[in-house]
């Protein structure tokens, strides 16, 4: 969602009905599996037609996935802004406090939306993909920390990409068990691999 839309009745009541939208499709979903619901499904579960649906969703993955589209420029912003005096792998683990906030605020709601994208091979790439968008968005925060308006170095742009897997793999064992582990401690021990 564009500035300029946030702040518009218009956009307001859009992002209400596509979080609607998005709600009645992730329920579908845990109930009769992902591969099973097809758009019509989510349509009539949601009484709206299927150009509707596909006028706020233009795939099931995008339904469960839409909140990804944002998260990225706003991870590349909360990176930018971190202390000068934090070290660039200090920076992003830092930054990576702002992904995991909705785990923290409703940790049963993420491990379940978790565990349905780790489920489901296309879920998981369409999540991949997204996240191999925020790379180059977290690479230029990189550079602009250190004073360079460019698009970041090759080093800044792997410790992007490596910090994006770190979160990915802590996830991914957060998920594995069942959300008993202690989903910061599995990231800072991702980071803490790498640190050296």
């Amino acid at each position: 969602m564009t500035n300029t839309t946030r702040g518009t009745t218009r956009g307001i009541a859009r992002e209400a009905v596509r979080a609607e939208l998005a709600q009645v499709a992730f329920g579908l979903f845990r109930r009769e599996g992902f591969d099973k619901v097809t758009l019509d499904d989510l349509a009539s579960a949601a009484g709206v037609s299927r150009s509707t649906f596909l006028r706020y969703f233009r795939t099931k993955e995008d339904a469960v996935l839409g909140a990804f589209d944002a998260q990225g420029e706003e991870l590349a912003a909360v990176l930018r802004d971190r202390p000068e005096a934090e070290d660039d792998w200090t920076a992003l683990r830092r930054a990576m406090d702002h992904v995991l906030d909705p785990y923290r605020r409703d940790p049963e709601h993420s491990l379940a939306l978790t565990a349905l994208v780790r489920e489901t091979s296309s879920l998981c790439a369409r999540r991949l993909e997204k996240q191999d968008g925020w790379r180059a968005g977290l690479a230029r925060s990189l550079a602009a920390r250190s004073g360079d308006p460019g698009p970041g170095t090759l080093a800044q742009t792997v410790r992007a990409a490596a910090a994006l897997d770190c979160l990915n793999v802590a996830l991914d064992h957060w998920t594995a068990s069942d959300g008993r582990s202690d989903l910061d401690a599995l990231v800072d021990e991702a980071f803490a691999v790498l640190a050296a």
